[in-house]
């Protein structure tokens, strides 16, 4: 049997503005996911994957899609059970062919799940977003995420650490063994509350806009299921094209702001790279199991 493979995913309208005030174009933005493509792919292959589409460009409002668009032949999808028991549809992007299409289909951003569509009900990572108020500098985020990465290790966990393209840090844990949701859950709600707690003058766990004032928002509900984080070298959707990027540890210093990193700097930082940034973040196993015990003893 002869199987006629599929045509490569084409960019339509390649030369329409993106981002007009920064001369950005549709092509670029397909360029640039070509380029970092090896990097980025294996933060969303195989998960369910929320885009942020932009059909007008950036000037005018976009919006967020979990489910696939008519006409997809490239994106693959995922039938699961949604917390209202229904089943539904979710984008489930699988190779670089899908992310191209995305893009053709006017998607800037991607925002996984922590989880895999093999293993739906076991998340792999965690994530901390570091969410600055009014009147927080750069170098007291930078600190704090230093100073919840010592509080992780003496719960017996390793984190790495990402830029988001905005204000803030995403301080990410991996797991890769066996954890529920519910389990993600009441650790990363305990240390949160925990940590806001012991410095209450810096770090807030209520996501109240005037709770956050002078205070640095400590974002624990995307560890719940069907909860999403940007992923690692997705652009964003704001003025610069700023990129999610992750980072070394002793590179954050020498990092200026949250959204240092654009479309055409990630590229060339990207070149530069000798090594992984996160090495070891796909293969190394963590339990929840002791960090449990300490932060939520009750439900351990």
């Amino acid at each position: 049997m002869t199987i006629t493979p599929r045509p490569e995913p084409v960019v339509t309208h390649p030369q329409r503005l993106v981002f007009p005030a920064d001369d950005i174009t549709k092509q670029d933005i397909a360029n640039y996911y070509q380029a970092v493509m090896p990097r980025f792919l294996p933060g969303i292959a195989g998960r369910p994957t929320s885009v942020y589409r932009f059909p007008e460009g950036t000037t005018k409002p976009g919006f967020f899609q979990k489910h696939p668009m008519p006409g997809l032949r490239h994106v693959e999808h995922i039938t699961l059970r949604e917390e209202s028991g229904a089943m539904n549809d979710y984008i489930c992007p699988g190779d670089a062919g899908a992310v191209i299409e995305l893009v053709q289909y006017n998607v800037i951003e991607f925002h996984p799940w922590a989880s895999r569509a093999t293993s739906l009900e076991e998340p792999d990572y965690l994530v901390f977003d570091l969410d600055p108020g009014d009147g927080i500098s750069w170098p007291e985020v930078t600190d704090a995420a230093r100073w919840i990465r010592g509080r992780l290790v003496e719960a017996s966990l390793q984190s790495f650490v990402r830029t988001t393209g905005g204000k803030g840090l995403h301080v990410v844990v991996p797991l890769h063994t066996s954890c529920r949701w519910d389990d993600a859950r009441q650790f990363s709600n305990a240390f949160a509350h925990g940590l806001a707690d012991e410095q209450p003058a810096s770090f807030t766990a209520k996501a109240s806009k005037a709770e956050r004032k002078g205070r640095i928002f400590i974002d624990y509900l995307r560890n719940t299921r069907g909860a999403t984080s940007v992923a690692s070298w997705s652009l964003r959707a704001r003025p610069g094209a700023p990129v999610a990027m992750p980072m070394r540890w002793q590179d954050l210093g020498r990092c200026a702001s949250g959204d240092a990193f654009d479309i055409r700097s990630a590229r060339r930082r990207l070149s530069r790279l000798r090594s992984e940034p996160w090495e070891g973040f796909a293969t190394m196993r963590q339990s929840l199991e002791k960090p449990l015990r300490i932060y939520a003893p009750s439900k351990a």
